[in-house]
């Protein structure tokens, strides 16, 4: 399983939110999270953050926006997480080294996913917040230049193969 994740991560992959162009990803030490989690439900400080992230679905994408004129990726990443008074960096490029790496078999809602949209490379440009998860099953909600504010399936084959990573902020 670990090849084939691999092998699609390794794939081709397109244009989204650019919010830090040129930023190269880069393994960090990897955390033990036990295989025996149980499924539990998020906290009510994530569930504030994702519902509020919600409250944007729709917004248009603006490079840099922060409001409901217009949002980029990880302008929706840090307002969010600015509303429970949670400060995180305001760049992608910034965002990817922040925070515990998580194995994806392992995210929860509230953790963030990292992808690399760009044809032919894997530079880390684009992220969204999980907003539900189970085995198997991961949705994010994030911001895209050509749909501004929505929600998709980490298995959709698009976003499948432009994953890069997932983090764990709180």
């Amino acid at each position: 399983m670990k090849k084939i994740t691999l092998l699609l991560i390794v794939c081709l992959s397109f244009g989204s939110c650019n919010s830090s162009k040129g930023i190269k990803t880069k393994k960090s030490k990897t955390t033990k999270v036990s295989k025996h989690t149980s499924i539990s439900r998020p906290s009510k400080t994530i569930e504030r953050i994702i519902n509020y992230a919600q409250t944007f679905e729709g917004t248009r994408y603006k490079y840099g926006g922060t409001t409901k004129r217009g949002m980029d990726c990880s302008g929706l990443v840090v307002v969010a997480f600015e509303k429970e008074n949670i400060k995180l960096p305001r760049t992608t490029g910034d965002l990817k080294n922040t925070g515990e790496w998580i194995d994806v078999k392992n995210v929860k809602e509230g953790d963030l996913l990292f992808f690399a949209t760009k044809k032919n490379n894997r530079n880390v440009n684009h992220v969204g917040i999980v907003t539900k998860s189970r085995p198997g099953f991961v949705e994010f909600i994030h911001s895209t230049s050509s749909k501004g504010v929505i929600t998709s399936n980490l298995s959709e084959r698009y976003w499948y193969q432009a994953y890069v990573q997932a983090r764990r902020m709180m």
